[in-house]
């Protein structure tokens, strides 16, 4: 497959595995809610806290959306949005390898882009998740032709694009989403008495029976006229028809029968008597569609519907600047739209991550949708957007998509920074870095999962038959943290038993060759077998 070069690409290409670990340092004072959540805010910059993470949620998440800097040659408040093309690719390629390897097998990541920088990003993401694995691109209209912009010559720009990744397309978990939709004006007839036998059935026009409504109606108002007959079709869509052609090969015997006799039978509905459970039905040669067959029920009320497609043209939000209380000129993406995402690729309980949250959209919606989050945030805005918009939805908020989904609030998050890097100037393990953090890090170099749970003792865990241990900082119970870190006869007869291979980190080794070979130990070194990646 062609790949993308630009400026220093082979630099950017090795940044993410030449990235050292670092540590995550909690912050109880900018946490908040309930204590025991696994949800995760952190301020850094979003290279450095994905590589602190890896170790923990390599494969765990579900779903990743990112809206990223579009390099549109304007300076943003919060972000310096115009980077030469070839910045902007040093920029993502390593953050977007770095985000595969947080995808479940089933997951997918979803990145918000505009016309400036959309080709060199599909070029970069079919290159890091496979042209295979590309689900589709979405426009995205986002604003009307109206205001400033319209006056300006040539087309007006009113649409972005969000493409659509799976880490394994062949195991990509889905559901089928459905948009509200305006009237479908085809179905222009009303069955005026439904309860009679269908031979006796009449029709009228819609607008003769919206009309006759209002007169029995003792409020005549007619102002948003389009929107009452829309109301009127959607409570009667049981009785709200059209008719359409239908092939005869098109349809079993049953129905073929109805279909002839109506064409013999002008203007009486013939029904396909063969099918008590939902019988088609018949008049002058045509089916008849019943208006129902187009609903869907959408934020708690029925309403024209049609599954969703590739232009997404119905989020557009009047409020938007009012979402979470906070302010994010040029940077807020609809609650809408992030809702539609999660619900086309998630459950609840699954995880969520945003590395460039900006004002805490995706967050904020995943709490409300039930979901665990992780949002990454280098910015001030971390602290002045991000922290209050998640505590507001904690405490019960209403914008947004709150009310869609019936959010009385909840939950917690943790807040993090970044600490100390793993190994110091001298490349020895920096003296902050505890037992349960090297472990994870050790656990992920060797499997290339995380480390779910953390181990009171030196055994790490089993993979694929090998047991993996660690010898560090007092793990045994030593009185100096650095007693037990070397591997000899006594500290070998104090480890858990295991038949089988084993790897053993620790400072050194004090046994014979023969005896590793005997017990199947390969034994490395603390710190220059601990890998960066």
């Amino acid at each position: 497959m062609p790949t993308l070069h630009w400026l220093n690409d082979e630099e950017a290409r090795k940044q993410a595995g030449q990235l050292p670990y670092r540590l995550l340092e909690a912050d109880p004072k900018l946490s908040y809610g309930d204590s025991e959540t696994e949800n995760m805010l952190i301020q850094g910059d979003n290279l450095e806290a994905l590589k602190a993470l890896l170790p923990y949620y390599a494969g765990q998440v579900k779903c990743i959306y990112i809206d990223p800097p579009y390099n549109t040659e304007n300076a943003f408040e919060h972000y310096d949005d115009n980077l030469e093309h070839s910045i902007w690719l040093r920029m993502m390629y390593p953050r977007l390898e770095l985000l595969r390897d947080f995808l479940s097998d089933d997951g997918s990541i979803w990145i918000s882009i505009d016309d400036n920088e959309i080709g060199y990003l599909i070029a970069i993401t079919d290159e890091i998740f496979g042209r295979r694995n590309r689900i589709f691109i979405a426009t995205f209209k986002q604003s009307s032709a109206s205001g400033p912009k319209a006056i300006n010559p040539g087309v007006v720009s009113t649409c972005s694009y969000v493409l659509c990744y799976a880490k394994n397309k062949s195991k990509w978990k889905n559901y089928k989403v459905f948009a509200k939709r305006q009237r479908d004006d085809r179905y222009s007839k009303i069955i005026q008495n439904f309860d009679k036998n269908h031979d006796e059935w009449k029709f009228e026009s819609i607008t003769d029976a919206f009309e006759k409504s209002l007169k029995s109606n003792t409020k005549k108002s007619i102002n948003n006229i389009e929107e009452k007959i829309h109301s009127f079709v959607i409570a009667n869509a049981n009785r709200v028809v059209r008719t359409a052609r239908v092939a005869p090969e098109d349809v079993n015997e049953s129905a073929r029968k109805a279909l002839f006799e109506s064409q013999k039978k002008p203007n009486i509905v013939m029904k396909e008597e063969a099918n008590d459970r939902d019988p088609r039905y018949f008049l002058n040669g045509e089916q008849l569609i019943f208006y129902s067959g187009k609903l869907r029920v959408i934020d708690g009320a029925p309403t024209t519907a049609e599954p969703l497609t590739n232009l997404w043209d119905d989020l557009l939000s009047n409020n938007l600047h009012n979402e979470g209380g906070v302010s994010f000129k040029e940077g807020k993406k609809p609650e809408a739209l992030i809702k539609r995402i999660l619900q086309i690729c998630t459950d609840p309980e699954d995880l969520v991550l945003d590395s460039f949250l900006g004002s805490g959209t995706t967050v904020a919606v995943a709490h409300k949708m039930e979901r665990r989050w992780i949002g990454i945030e280098m910015g001030n805005q971390c602290i002045s957007h991000c922290v209050p918009r998640t505590q507001k939805v904690i405490d019960g908020e209403q914008s947004g998509v709150s009310k869609s989904l019936n959010w009385r609030g909840g939950g917690g998050f943790h807040f993090y920074r970044l600490g100390e890097t793993v190994f110091d100037e001298q490349g020895h393990i920096n003296e902050k870095v505890k037992f349960k953090a090297l472990a994870a890090h050790v656990w992920f170099s060797e499997t290339h999962t995380p480390l779910l749970i953390t181990p009171g003792t030196p055994l790490i865990g089993i993979h694929n038959k090998t047991a993996y241990y660690l010898l560090y900082n007092g793990i045994l119970g030593d009185t100096d943290p650095k007693g037990g870190n070397v591997l000899t006869p006594r500290v070998l007869r104090r480890l858990l038993k295991y038949k089988g291979k084993k790897v053993i980190y620790g400072e050194m080794s004090m046994l014979e060759e023969s005896i590793l070979r005997n017990e199947e130990i390969t034994f490395k070194h603390i710190p220059y077998d601990i890998k960066a990646r």
